[in-house]
This record gives C-alpha cells, structure tokens and sequence, in this order.
C-alpha cells in the first residue's frame, strides 16, 4: 500500500474512532405539560445512575404537551421511547393501536403508576369569590381557567371531578348531573390546550377567578417565587378525583432502536426511594409509602375518588365521554 492510500486509510481508522467517541444513546420521553420542572430534576439524576451500572452515557429528550396531543402525535410517527403521561386514557390509545403492549399498566407497581395528585383550586389572595367547593364553580359570579378536556389529561380530570362529584350529590340522576358539569364549563373563560398555558392565562394574564388543575402545579406556584407577589391560595375541596399519572414503554419504538433496557429501568427508576422524594419535593403525591409518610404534612385530607369505582373502566370513561359526539361534546354544544 502506498503511502497516500495508508494516509487515507488512517484518516478513516480516525473519523470512526471519533464518530464512536460522540456517540451516545438517547431516549425520548413524551411527557404532560406541566411535568418540565419534574424531568429537569428527574433525567439528570437517572443519567448519573446510568452512567455508574453501566460505564454508558445516556442522553435523555424531553417533549411536553397535552397528554392528548402527545398520544396523537405518537400515533403519527414520534419515535418516543417511554411515555410519562397523567392520563390512562392516552395510554390505552396507543395500545389499542399495538404501539404500547396491552399488558402496559401490569409491568410497574400501582397500575404503572409511580405517583399521583388531585383537582385543586387556585383562587386569588383572600379568595374574594368564597370558593370552598365544586358547588362554587357552577355560580354565575365565577370565571374558570382550565385546560381543553379534548387535549389535556389535566383537564379531563377537572371534569371528571365535577362529574363525580354532582354524582353523588345528585345521587346519580344523569341529567341533573349534565346540567351541573354544563354550568361549570360554561363558566369557563379559557381553554388552553395544556396545564402550563391555563396557568399563564391565571396567574399572568388574570384571567379567571379559579385555576383548576393539579394539586401538585398549585402548590408549586404557591411556593415559588415567580408568583410570590400576588399570593395565590390554593382551596382542596373535601372530596376530588384520584389523578394518577401512568407511565409506559413504548414497545414499538424501543424495539425498532434498541432502547427497551434502559427505557425500562428509566421507568423503574422513578420507583426508587430517591427519587420517590424528589417527585414528593415537586409536590406530587408518590406510592412510597415510607416517603409518603415524610411528606404527609404538606397535603391537604382529602377523600380521593377513583373515576373507575363510579364510571367504570377508562375505556368506557373514554367512549361515553370523551369520544367525538360523546357526553363532553354534547354537553359544550348546548
């Protein structure tokens, strides 16, 4: 071999050897819209523990909007490794499509579900409408911000919460129960299409008397500093709807990239005590039972209703509810 040809031939020994040295597994999680902070915390601590079992770098991306949307989105091509959603719902779509295995809520404690919250409401300071229930919602003097139940797993458990509770106050009479959640949504001043743009519309561009979403998101408003200034009071009513928040692999994709092992253990990680007080320091309520037990103080006593022990399994929730032409399209169309 000439010397030109050995030149060459080092200089592609070399471009592979640095191709390689950048190389760098990555994963993508598709996640609710108001969990940004949350994985900022969580991925660069699953990073680290990666990095000590295996002698791997991992490279975790981050994609946040309605669970819905995202769903959607999955269903259309997103190559998403793990999803982190608040919603079953948008996970059984996926499975129903044979992207997600249909034994998804199985593989994980809790129904795949490492922690979860409830529907809360945020008022102004001094809580000059006198909002103490979901009876509250429904007066004509109240103006509601709340995500689009067609795109956001938050808000459909707003309305899933009023649901169930004219439910039991109505004791079950259907059409006093449409009447009440028909009240309450139409008091509503705006529909973003997820959690973190009801909470821009509330807090920063006043509009509304009460944001509803997620215990967790009013808490962490509350205590920070961005909102500080206009001290917000967070109102739990006695009894809301159980938010859970599963999570899953993406079957279709992690077998297509060779991603299944470490989207599992991504997963799997979120169990662990550690980061089971990191989710509870982000005010989510977590399965742990120890942790749960540290941090029983900062929540509210409230009676946390399961939607499926009244509605029955979410994939009747879904069809009676929030299908096209279901009970939410009909009850907006009035």
């Amino acid at each position: 071999m000439n010397l030109k040809k050995i030149v060459g031939a080092l200089a592609l020994v070399a471009t592979a050897a640095s191709t390689a040295a950048v190389a760098q597994t990555s994963i993508l999680n598709a996640s609710f819209d108001v969990a940004r902070e949350t994985f900022a915390a969580v991925n660069p601590k699953f990073a680290e523990h990666w990095k000590q079992k295996t002698g791997e770098d991992i490279k975790i991306d981050q994609s946040f909007a309605g669970t819905s949307r995202q769903a959607q989105d999955i269903i259309q091509g997103k190559k998403v490794d793990v999803v982190t959603f608040n919603q079953v719902t948008d996970i059984d779509i996926l499975a129903d499509r044979d992207i997600v295995a249909a034994d998804w809520a199985e593989r994980l404690p809790n129904n795949s579900s490492p922690y979860y919250s409830t529907i809360a409401f945020l008022v102004r300071k001094g809580n000059p409408k006198n909002i103490k229930d979901w009876d509250d919602l429904a007066r004509e003097d109240v103006g509601l911000v709340f995500p689009n139940p067609k795109t956001s797993g938050n808000a459909r458990y707003t309305y899933l919460g009023a649901w169930l509770y004219a439910h039991e106050k109505f004791d079950g009479d259907e059409a006093k129960i449409r009447e009440f959640v028909g009240q309450v949504l139409g008091n509503v001043e705006n529909f973003p299409t997820g959690g973190r743009g009801a909470t821009v519309a509330f807090a920063q561009n006043d509009q509304g008397d009460v944001l509803l979403t997620f215990e967790s998101e009013e808490l962490n408003i509350v205590n920070g500093e961005e909102f500080k200034d206009q001290e917000f009071e967070i109102v739990v009513p006695p009894t809301s709807v159980l938010a859970e928040f599963p999570v899953a692999v993406v079957d279709k994709v992690v077998d297509e990239r060779g991603t299944r092992d470490v989207a599992t253990e991504y997963l799997e990680f979120q169990y662990t005590p550690d980061i089971q007080r990191l989710l509870a320091g982000f005010n989510y309520r977590v399965t742990n039972d120890e942790v749960a037990k540290e941090n029983a103080g900062k929540f509210a006593d409230v009676k946390l209703v399961n939607p499926t022990d009244v509605l029955g399994s979410w994939k009747d929730i879904q069809t009676k509810h929030f299908a096209t032409d279901g009970v939410l399209d009909q009850i907006q169309a009035q």
